[in-house]
């Protein structure tokens, strides 16, 4: 079997020998066909058999975007420009997309740099992944596409920031820092500082943005008050030649003041037995106070007008307009014993309560003057009654709420 392998490879490549010519044709021609397509799909990127959609962005200018450049989603390439065109608003780019990618349609559109020699891309940037998405016909608008700086623009901005450097002030900072051999350590410390300042504004850029309207609106208004600081200024110059001119009763001010303030002293050291118990008897005071704040609350509410204004109100339409109740308040007389309402203490209601008035022009309402049967002699005590006596204390359960006394102990020392 050996054998027969070894004569069928024998007899192939004598059969190649004989024609090397036309299989030299066809390596070639091979080589030329793998070297053809790698070219279309890796480095020209063709793909002929693959779906596509064209999106139309529109940007206020091309910003050195270019025909068939890159189209990036997020920085992953998806499709490539077709083509540029020239409009009234700015520049239309023509996007060819990869169908297989799905972009929201809300995505915003910026041209971004690919590398540091110029070359620009298309990069689409979608806050979702959610729809609705772009499909073929689509138009990305104004309002969500932006442009990289132009070199012109760049250019513009830096002759003006430039213009604002004084160049005496330059030469003069130069000529500082050669005085020593420490310059380029300070020039290095003075970049590190800005580098510093700058990382920390960029870190707070929105402050540091509100910062700068803020200062702008002060300072317009402050140049708009040109006129009042002058008038301000000359009236400080005044003041102030006014304050030179009373110097030496300043300097006799200061010269008395010693004195004065010595016999100040004297005057509280002579007295210091006096001001202190003065001021313990008004600490007590303030205590005493402190603890009857509720009650003077309560006497002086502030839910009432004033006097002036409740006087102001009864004078309207011409006139002063009062209401007045002639009809005198009746006050019944039970002949129990009195006791003081300041008692701080629960007693026991009384046992016999009855009206002794029996004027019949005034009623009377309760259970004295309530129908009765004939000889019911209810109306009033029972004869040899005792009016001071009360009723018996109620029983004592565990729903029952303690009355202790409420009041000082008696007899309290009067203060000192």
């Amino acid at each position: 079997m050996i054998g027969a392998i070894a004569d069928a490879i024998v007899r192939l490549v004598r059969a190649g020998h004989r024609r090397q010519a036309w299989l030299s044709v066809g390596g070639l021609v091979l080589t030329l066909v793998v070297a053809t397509a790698y070219l279309l799909a890796g480095a020209l990127r063709v793909a002929p058999f693959t779906s596509s959609y064209q999106v139309t962005v529109q940007l206020p200018e091309s910003g050195g975007l270019l025909p068939n450049q890159d189209v990036a989603l997020r920085g992953v390439r998806i499709g490539r420009v077709q083509s540029l065109q020239i409009t009234d608003r700015g520049v239309d780019a023509v996007a060819t997309i990869t169908s297989r990618v799905r972009i929201p349609a809300n995505t915003a559109v910026h041209v971004s740099a690919l590398s540091a020699g110029g070359e620009q891309c298309l990069n689409f940037e979608a806050e979702s992944d959610a729809g609705p998405y772009l499909h073929g016909g689509s138009i990305i608008g104004l309002d969500r596409t932006t442009v990289p700086l132009s070199m012109a623009q760049l250019l513009a901005d830096a002759d003006g920031m430039l213009a604002q450097v004084d160049p005496h002030k330059m030469e003069l900072m130069k000529r500082e820092l050669s005085l020593t051999k420490q310059g380029p350590q300070k020039l290095a410390a003075i970049v590190d500082g800005g580098t510093f300042l700058l990382s920390t504004l960029d870190s707070v850029l929105p402050e540091t943005t509100s910062i700068i309207k803020t200062s702008r609106v002060v300072l317009t208004l402050a140049a708009d008050k040109n006129a009042g600081l002058a008038a301000t200024t000359t009236g400080l110059n005044r003041t102030l030649a006014g304050v030179a001119r009373m110097q030496g009763g300043y300097r006799r001010l200061i010269q008395q003041a010693p004195q004065s303030l010595s016999a100040v002293d004297s005057l509280f050291a002579d007295n210091s037995d006096t001001m202190v118990q003065l001021l313990g008897s008004a600490a007590s005071a303030a205590q005493l106070l402190y603890l009857r704040v509720p009650a003077l609350n309560a006497l002086f509410p502030d839910y009432r007008g004033s006097l002036l204004d409740a006087l102001a109100g009864t004078i309207h339409d011409h006139g002063i307009w009062a209401t007045a109740d002639w009809y005198p308040r009746y006050a019944c007389d039970y002949g129990t014993p009195s006791f003081p309402p300041s008692n701080a203490d629960y007693p026991e209601p009384f046992m016999y309560t009855y009206c002794r008035d029996d004027d019949p022009a005034v009623g009377i309402r309760g259970a004295k003057n309530a129908p009765r049967p004939a000889g019911d002699d209810t109306a009033g005590p029972p004869p040899g009654a005792d009016l001071g006596r009360r009723t018996d204390p109620a029983p004592k359960s565990r729903y029952t709420v303690p009355t202790p006394y409420g009041g000082p102990v008696l007899p309290i020392e009067p203060p000192h």
